[in-house]
């Protein structure tokens, strides 16, 4: 799994732990949905880290909670 598809991944576990759908926890996070959407649809191929902090802070998690996942220490490199 390479880096965007695990944060692809989280950003969907997250939405559906916490019922939120992406445009609710960008704009909470004070950014435009447009930017996780191009990351999700795969638009996008390098994620910045403040997208994911904004994405963290709309959906109420921190950075380290987002990348607690066992799956982003057994990334490839691409």
């Amino acid at each position: 799994m390479s880096l965007n598809e695990a944060i692809v991944k989280r950003i969907q576990e997250i939405c559906e732990e916490k019922n939120l759908n992406i445009c609710d926890a960008s704009l909470r996070g004070g950014m435009s949905p447009s930017a996780i959407y191009d990351l999700v649809k795969g638009r996008t191929k390098c994620s910045k880290v403040i997208t994911v902090k904004r994405f963290c802070e709309g959906a109420g998690i921190t950075l380290q909670e987002f990348f607690d996942r066992p799956y982003f220490d057994e990334l490839e490199e691409s």
